[in-house]
């Protein structure tokens, strides 16, 4: 968080004083640094410009980490493409200047006219998670008198070593293909009239703070493709996924795009293959806050609460996995610092943004 700061002894966004968002704007409040923003992309640019097998590179942001049509409208001009899951963040990419040949559109349970919205749009791609989805895109694709290019998700069930709710390639998984019956699936694809096979895409998980997982998925799925080539199937993209984690707490270590790029680029040399990303929370991750207010201190005979403006619709994934984001004082205060679980308006229990949390806190102090 280098573009977060203090100065003066108040917190500040790049050059801009906190205090001063929320006396303007009230709270709460998201704020985001720009050159955070731009640096997260261009990080992954230059490792890919610079290894001949990411000359023809596509990075797509992946939406579901952070929709903001600013931060979209961003990238987008920066020549990012963008990795959808619903025909709603089809809509709010478009809106935000994306070019429809840089759009994948992955997920679960893809409907029949989200289909029909993304074959008018003319998208890169369908990353394709079952065989009734494969089907119904085919009959679609049918009727509205077109090609849908398609890469199927292989799950190949590597222990991504993260939560087990954003784990995703292992074989228990809701998501992709499973490993064993991609081949039969990929053969059902090129014999489908209205399917048009143009690659392979891959995603374990999110917040992978090794990078070995990825090599050994690579590795699995580079046997997949040599075995579809021997049958006559051309691959001409790589979708790796995204997933490569960012630091929340001090004892993390967070590791580089290149350390993260450089294995996998170095097995792909001389392959011919366009490398696809889907990088999400390693672009916006750390690249903005959420500015809230304390409303209430209350004490309590068992623990102390402190009740803020904000709540789990502003910032969910305490709630939803118990996962830490560091609360810090926009303004540091010099006192005593009771443990208090810092929690929002909403009528749930589990409704915080951190518990046990030992903070020295005053009624109407910004924190964030």
């Amino acid at each position: 968080m280098s573009h977060f700061s203090l100065n003066k002894g108040v917190l500040h966004a790049e050059t801009v004083s906190l205090p001063a968002i929320a006396e303007q704007f009230g709270t709460p409040a998201y704020v985001y640094s720009r050159s955070a923003l731009e640096g997260a992309l261009q990080e992954f640019l230059d490792v890919l410009n610079a290894h001949p097998a990411g000359a023809d590179a596509l990075v797509c942001y992946a939406v579901k980490a952070n929709s903001n049509l600013a931060i979209l409208n961003l990238f987008a001009r920066m020549g990012a493409g963008f990795d959808i899951v619903s025909g709603g963040e089809l809509q709010r990419v478009l809106a935000a200047g994306a070019d429809p040949q840089k759009i994948v559109f992955s997920g679960v349970g893809k409907t029949a006219a989200e289909m029909k919205q993304a074959l008018d749009a003319g998208i890169f791609c369908f990353n394709i998670e079952s065989a009734p989805e494969l089907e119904r895109l085919n009959e679609i694709a049918g009727q509205c008198g077109k090609k849908a290019p398609v890469s199927l998700r292989v799950n190949p069930n590597v222990d991504p070593k993260t939560h087990p709710y954003i784990s995703t390639g292992l074989k228990e998984a809701k998501f992709g293909v499973a490993y064993d019956d991609a081949l039969a699936l990929y053969r059902r694809a090129a014999a489908l009239p209205n399917i048009a096979v143009a690659g392979i895409d891959c995603h374990i998980g999110s917040q992978l703070l090794d990078p070995a997982p990825f090599v050994e998925a690579l590795d699995r799925v580079l046997v997949l493709i040599e075995q579809l080539t021997a049958e006559g199937i051309q691959i001409h993209h790589l979708d790796l996924g995204g997933g490569l984690g960012i630091k929340y707490k001090d004892d993390q270590v967070q590791p580089t795009v290149v350390s993260y790029l450089t294995p996998l680029l170095d097995k792909l040399a001389g392959r011919g293959l366009k490398v696809v990303l889907e990088p999400g929370r390693r672009l916006v991750g750390n690249a903005g806050l959420l500015l809230t207010r304390v409303e209430f201190l209350k004490p309590g005979e068992g623990k102390n609460f402190a009740i803020i403006d904000a709540a789990m619709n502003d910032l969910m994934r305490p709630a939803l996995y118990e996962a830490w984001h560091d609360i810090l004082p926009v303004v540091p205060r010099v006192g005593s610092t009771p443990a208090y679980d810092v929690v929002g308006p909403v009528c749930e229990s589990g409704d915080f943004l951190g518990l046990a949390r030992p903070l020295c806190l005053a009624p109407g102090i910004c924190w964030l």
